[in-house]
Parts: C-alpha cells; sequence; structure tokens
C-alpha cells in the first residue's frame, strides 16, 4: 500500500468515528432528523398510517314476540352486567329493539380480539340461566371496525314480494358483484 493510499483510508471516517469524536454534532444531526420527521409527518396521507383497529365483540339475543321494554330489562340489562367486568373493556353500547338486543364492547388496542371474544362467551354462557326462557342463545360476533358495508342497493318489483327480491339478488347478483368489483 503506498503512503497516498494509506491518507486516503484514514481520512474516509465512518459515521461512528464522526459521532464519538464530536458527540455535540451527532446530537445536532439526530435533533435535525427528529425535527424533519415530526415536520413531515404532518404531511403524510392517512392512507399510509399502519390499521390500528379496536377489537369489537358483538353479542346478539333474539327474544321472539318482546317489546323494546322487555328486551332492555329482561336481556340487554343482563348482558351488559355479565360482560362488564372483562379485563380490557373500553367502552360498553347496546341496542334494545323489538325481539331483538344487541350489545357492543369495544376493547382497548391491545387486547386480542380472540381471546376477548372468547371471554365474553364465558361470561354469556354463565348468565344464560338468568334471561328469560324463550331468548334463544346469545350470538357473540367478532367484529372488525372497518367491515360494514360500503354501498347498500334498493330493489323494487311490483312483481315480487321482498321474500323474492332478496332470494333473487342472493343467487344471481352478488356472485356478480363479488367477481366484478371484489377480485
Amino acid at each position: 500500500m503506498t503512503k497516498k493510499e494509506e491518507n486516503k483510508s484514514e481520512r474516509s471516517l465512518l459515521l461512528s468515528d464522526i459521532s464519538i469524536k464530536r458527540p455535540i454534532f451527532a446530537t445536532v444531526i439526530s435533533l435535525i432528523l427528529v425535527i424533519f420527521g415530526l415536520s413531515s409527518m404532518k404531511d403524510l396521507a392517512v392512507r399510509e398510517y399502519p390499521d390500528i383497529d379496536a377489537p369489537i365483540v358483538s353479542v346478539i339475543t333474539l327474544y321472539k314476540g318482546a317489546p323494546a321494554t322487555i328486551i332492555e330489562s329482561q336481556v340487554t340489562q343482563i348482558i351488559e352486567e355479565s360482560v362488564s367486568g372483562i379485563e380490557g373493556v373500553k367502552q360498553i353500547t347496546s341496542k334494545s329493539r323489538e325481539e331483538r338486543s344487541e350489545v357492543t364492547i369495544e376493547f382497548v388496542v391491545s387486547r386480542d380480539i380472540d381471546a376477548a371474544a372468547s371471554d365474553v362467551r364465558d361470561k354469556i354462557s354463565g348468565s344464560i340461566g338468568n334471561l328469560p326462557l324463550d331468548t334463544e342463545s346469545p350470538i357473540v360476533l367478532k367484529t372488525e371496525a372497518d367491515a360494514s358495508p360500503f354501498i347498500w342497493i334498493g330493489m323494487k318489483s311490483k312483481e315480487w314480494n321482498a321474500i323474492q327480491l332478496s332470494d333473487y339478488a342472493d343467487r344471481y347478483l352478488v356472485d356478480i358483484f363479488i367477481r366484478k368489483y371484489l377480485i
């Protein structure tokens, strides 16, 4: 190795060597990078953010022939009380309608959805004895926050009733929409 090549290799210091020899310089460069990152974050498009969906579990219970007031007092409140003690519950909301109770449990983001659903099933199975005899078994569903429908299509016919229209849509239209727009 010639003397010229040795001098050249000594001059090409690594970033780690510069940081050790000049800690203030390294600190200033790090702060500039952090400030640049924070300032560019406000321009980041929402679609670039990571998906952070809170785990949501719904409990649906049907009670044929019961009015909303009975559903509220004898079904919804019992289910709410049984699931309120589960670990990681962030919020409980409920809807009581004629013949139907829906209790939605939102958990903290760090909670595993499968474990949360299992805990809800366990609590619900323990409180089934407190529900009226004519109620159907509660259905526990895991729900994704972004799984709501993005399009509603209404159908109308002078010749067919609602059941016939629904059957036609299920048999023919659903497959067409799936093939054309989702694949």
